[in-house]
């Protein structure tokens, strides 16, 4: 650069450092920038050596660029000054505008603080503007402030140069050149830095995309490919619970196609008997076992879980719900129920599921005067009912009451006749000669028995009606909503039904049946229910004579 004393600057100056300046704003990155910057000094201000010092996210200063000298680049390069030796120095020495000048005679304070420092060596000034070896000139590069604020914008850098080429310290021309050097190079890094953000923003915001891409394509392999039964459906709205999307899994399970099943929510196609457990189970992170609708009209056991998916920070949510087919344990499930409650030879409900049903229908009550008065009929050896009223308080005056008002009571007919009293009927049934054909003919033909016993039974009664097997060749039949005379009809019945030939092990056999009629009400246990029953049926069987309770 021409010095201040020539009357113009030569136009090739210019041009270079137009160049220069053009050249800072091009760089690819924000390293080439910060070298660019350094270069130019030296090619375009007339110094031998420069070096960008970068101001650092935590304050300090590392020298980031350095042109002019390979050994002192390599010297240098990288290390870091802390931000207080540096704001020392810019508070230190000539004011420039905004450049600073350490002259050799004051800076020698410095030698031996942490910025880093490259000595140059050279003869004593014999003039007055001589440049020195230990002159240190320093160019503070600040962000650009805001237009009419009238301050200088955040320090984001140091430009510090050393030996112009003309040995003299510069002139106006030449501090006004660095101090808008110093400008320019600081808006060329301020870019930089902004494309390196936006160039690292677009990069990171790439790579989230790629990895929502990969999450999504494997969500969507994972929904498409599962197992099991997977949906979506909406969440609030009008349209709340409207399936949305299903896979292939679940529409092979209910035997709909997709289409079809974007018309339907999950409570058009549950077992009308599980709606309610399909309302109470939560919407988020609900679990419930129920039965959905297949095409053809069958249901099928399914357990359902529930989740939440948000589609964006602010965007509809949708319910992922999980539908696994639950039939074979359901299943295996009912079935061990059912041995655990039922005989296995006949089928019917055994001994503990006899009493369960027959406690669901008899509330207990403490004994006092409020309950129904048992007396014992001595002409037939077994208790009879004398029931006043189920809940009636004896006591003159006192009004009807009923600890179980969510219940209705079980009452018996009074007394021996038919008095239109309709009640639960317990009839206890115990063969007559079975014991012969297990002996004479074995047990499998005592098996057989039993087995076509117990199928003339259940076919003699009503639906609703329970026939059951006590243990061995004893029966109990409830009957509920029976009269006296209607409860000894159907006595009557299932004898006859029962003492006609069946067949066992291929020869026709024959079994007898002896009928005790006993009623259940409120107040009683089971157990004293089906005593009564048995201690009638031995009555029976007493009274008869035993030819006609003999096997034919």
């Amino acid at each position: 650069m021409e010095t201040e004393s020539e009357p113009y600057v030569r136009l090739a100056s210019l041009r270079q450092l137009h160049q220069v300046m053009a050249d800072m704003n091009t760089a690819r990155s924000l390293a080439d920038t910060l070298q660019t910057v350094a270069e130019g000094v030296v090619a375009a201000l007339g110094y031998e050596l420069a070096c960008v010092n970068l101001v650092r996210p935590d304050g300090d200063l590392v020298v980031a660029a350095f042109a002019g000298n390979p050994a002192a680049e390599a010297l240098i390069t990288g290390r870091v000054g802390s931000r207080e030796s540096w704001e020392r120095r810019l508070g230190m020495g000539e004011h420039w505008g905004d450049l600073v000048f350490i002259p050799h005679t004051e800076g020698w304070v410095l030698d031996d603080d942490d910025v880093p420092q490259w000595y140059t060596d050279g003869p004593a000034p014999r003039f007055e503007d001589e440049w020195h070896p230990a002159d240190r000139l320093f160019a503070p590069m600040y962000a650009p402030a805001p237009k009419g604020s009238g301050t200088c914008g955040e320090l984001i850098g140091v430009l510090s140069v050393d030996r112009p080429r003309n040995g003299r310290r510069p002139g106006a021309w030449g501090r006004e050149a660095l101090q808008m050097y110093a400008f320019q190079a600081a808006i060329a890094i301020s870019n930089a830095r902004l494309r390196a953000n936006m160039q690292r923003a677009l990069v990171r915001l790439e790579r989230e995309q790629q990895a929502l891409r990969a999450s999504e394509e494997s969500f969507r392999q994972a929904f498409e490919y599962a197992p099991s039964g997977m949906a979506i459906a909406e969440m609030g709205g009008d349209q709340h619970g409207r399936i949305l999307r299903t896979n292939d899994a679940l529409c092979r399970l209910l035997g709909r196609p997709a289409s079809a099943m974007r018309r339907y929510s999950f409570s058009d196609l549950v077992h009308p008997e599980d709606i309610g457990t399909l309302l109470r189970t939560s919407a988020e992170g609900g679990r419930a076992e129920l039965r959905l609708g297949r095409r053809d009209g069958t249901y099928v056991w399914v357990s359902l879980r529930n989740s939440v998916v948000a589609d964006a920070a602010d965007g509809p949510r949708f319910l992922l719900t999980h539908v696994e087919d639950i039939e074979e344990r359901k299943r295996r499930e009912l079935q061990l129920a059912h041995r655990a409650s039922h005989d296995s030879l006949t089928g019917l409900p055994n001994s503990a599921e006899l009493r369960s049903r027959l406690s669901a229908r008899l509330c207990q009550r403490a004994s006092s005067p409020h309950t129904a008065v048992e007396s014992v009929d001595a002409a037939y050896g077994h208790p009879a009912f004398d029931v006043v009223g189920p809940g009636f308080d004896f006591r003159q005056g006192a009004e009807p009451y009923d600890a179980y008002d969510h219940h209705v009571h079980t009452v018996a007919p009074d007394g021996n006749h038919d008095d239109g009293t309709k009640g639960l009927a317990v009839l206890f049934c115990d063969l007559d000669g079975f014991k012969s054909i297990n002996d004479r003919f074995g047990h499998n033909a005592g098996d057989a028995v039993l087995i076509e016993v117990a199928r003339r039974l259940s076919n003699g009664v009503r639906d609703g009606d329970t026939v059951a097997r006590l243990g061995g060749d004893e029966f109990v039949i409830l009957a509920d909503g029976l009269g006296r005379a209607d409860a000894q009809d159907l006595a009557v019945r299932l004898r006859n039904e029962i003492i006609q030939p069946i067949r066992a092990e291929g020869r026709a056999v024959r079994v007898g049946a002896s009928f005790g009629i006993g009623w259940a009400h409120c107040g009683m246990t089971a157990d004293e229910v089906l005593k009564s029953a048995d201690e009638r049926m031995y009555v029976e069987k007493r009274s008869r004579p035993k030819q006609h309770r003999r096997a034919g």
